[in-house]
């Protein structure tokens, strides 16, 4: 392991894996614990910047830092959870799938923007399967009587996971990568259903994300801070979170 990799390391807070579960064909359920997460000011919505590639001189530096979103957080127990898929077949996915429990890691915080936002009335969660641990713990923190719909989906629906308490709150669909016609197509009945404040929240596939992003600003003519985008992969480039 080079000097820049033992210095990166000294200045990662350190956890242990406790738990590696399967949840489908392509995604594994990490479980970290460490005592700093027992301290961290948490919202729904923070990602966790992790070392997945440390100790492999063929991968570049950038590469071995990858962002996840928080799936779910005990403060008490110091623990949470991660979901990552392995579909993309890159430094992460090549690490979640031969980690194993008792291993240690290495992560930073970080907030970002893509948070839980109370203020609407009405919701649309709109992503693919890299979306969905974060649509996950967006939903199960909503306040009660706010409305939700949804449109999460992937190649192979079987997939898509249910939230950690098993439930599956969102409506799944069976569509292609990069399906923006397909999904343009249900929009206006999605929206139209929606009411009072609206606010969608579009990740994942990053040309999905700009292509939904500028339809939302020209078609309902909705405003910016309706519109919450985070892109967490673009296809062919390496390194977006």
């Amino acid at each position: 392991m080079g000097l820049i990799e033992n210095l990166v390391k000294k200045v990662l807070e350190k956890g242990t894996i406790e738990e590696k579960i399967q949840l489908s064909e392509s995604v594994y359920r990490l479980r970290i614990k460490s005592e700093y997460i027992k301290h961290v000011e948490f919202v729904p919505g923070h990602f966790l910047r992790l070392g997945v590639g440390i100790g492999q001189d063929e991968t570049s530096l950038k590469d071995k830092v990858r962002s996840y979103s928080v799936w779910d957080l005990d403060r008490k127990d110091g623990i949470l959870d991660l979901a990552i898929a392995t579909h993309s077949g890159g430094v992460g996915a090549r690490w979640v799938e031969s980690c194993e429990a008792g291993d240690q890691v290495h992560f930073r915080w970080k907030k970002g923007n893509f948070l839980l936002d109370t203020s609407a009335d009405s919701y649309l969660m709109i992503g693919d399967l890299s979306a969905l641990s974060h649509f996950h713990v967006l939903k199960r923190n909503l306040p009660k009587g706010k409305q939700v719909q949804s449109l999460i989906y992937s190649p192979k629906v079987e997939e898509l996971f249910a939230d950690v308490d098993g439930t599956k709150p969102f409506d799944f669909y069976q569509m292609p990568e990069n399906p923006i016609k397909e999904i343009k197509a249900k929009l206006k009945g999605l929206v139209s259903g929606m009411q009072g404040r609206k606010m969608v929240y579009l990740a994942g596939d990053s040309r999905v994300c700009v292509a939904l992003n500028s339809y939302f600003r020209q078609e309902p003519n909705w405003e910016t801070k309706q519109i919450k985008t985070k892109p967490f992969w673009n296809p062919g480039k390496k390194g977006l979170e």
